[in-house]
């Protein structure tokens, strides 16, 4: 009886790099690795750009090295479609739809999840995903799909500190983490303010970016995430930098 296909989802991020790892390591079936980039617009990546560096430079040519087949997928639609698009009914018709609700992500749904099922769809019944959750994460291991989805992470004991740890001794360690503690894109709802401050202080070009999103009238909403405008956020980083100077 011939095998199911085994496929990992990667962000690349420590977690699903550390269960491609194991599979490797452990001898694992594994026959190819799908990633889904989320594209700002049609030439700007939604990764933070040292994660997209690390990403093409450093992680998909080692994977390479190891015989890891890597499928790279991409929505036709990107944040700046979705942000910039209409309101097609009810009382906000005609409106921008702006920024992406928190905790229900247009940008999450439209441009990683649907791509990443078209793909699964065209994989042949049976096959079983490698999935990135630890074993320190219990709520989410719950959510694997018996049958169709692994943790090798679970099954070879590994804590999310466990698998940090191997991605840096593998030298597969993402550079993201000397100042967050989680992946997602740059324009984030839900990034934390050390993230947003080092893509203020870092990447100046797509700060102006979202900053000339805030600036387009008749939006839905005018807030970044549950309860600031971008510009609030801009303006506080302003004063720091002034209060710095001030000191110095």
């Amino acid at each position: 009886m011939e095998r199911p296909k085994f496929i990992a989802s990667c962000s690349f991020g420590k977690d699903s790099l550390a269960a491609i790892l194991l599979a490797k390591e452990h001898g694992e079936p594994l026959d190819e690795v799908i990633y889904c980039e989320v594209m700002f617009d049609r030439s700007i990546s939604g990764e933070v750009p040292e994660h997209r560096d690390f990403i093409y430079e450093t992680a998909i040519p080692r994977l390479e090295e190891m015989g890891v087949r890597i499928i790279i997928l991409r929505s036709k639609k990107t944040y700046v479609d979705l942000f910039t698009g209409r309101v097609t009914r009810g009382p906000k018709k005609g409106m921008v739809r702006s920024f992406p609700v928190c905790g229900r992500c247009a940008v999450q749904r439209d441009c990683k999840a649907q791509p990443i099922q078209r793909y699964r769809k065209t994989l042949p019944p049976g096959t079983i995903q490698y999935i990135g959750y630890a074993r320190d994460e219990p709520e989410r291991l719950l959510r694997l799909e018996d049958g169709r989805q692994v943790s090798l992470l679970a099954k070879y004991n590994f804590t999310e500190k466990d698998a940090r740890e191997f991605c840096q001794k593998a030298g597969l360690l993402s550079p993201v983490y000397d100042f967050t503690n989680r992946g997602g894109c740059w324009f984030c709802p839900n990034a934390k303010m050390p993230e947003l401050r080092h893509l203020y202080d870092h990447h100046p070009d797509l700060w102006a970016r979202m900053l000339a999103l805030q600036a387009i009238p008749g939006k839905t909403t005018e807030k970044f995430n549950r309860t600031q405008k971008f510009s609030d956020i801009d303006a506080i980083f302003r004063q720091e930098d002034g209060d710095s100077a001030q000191a110095a």
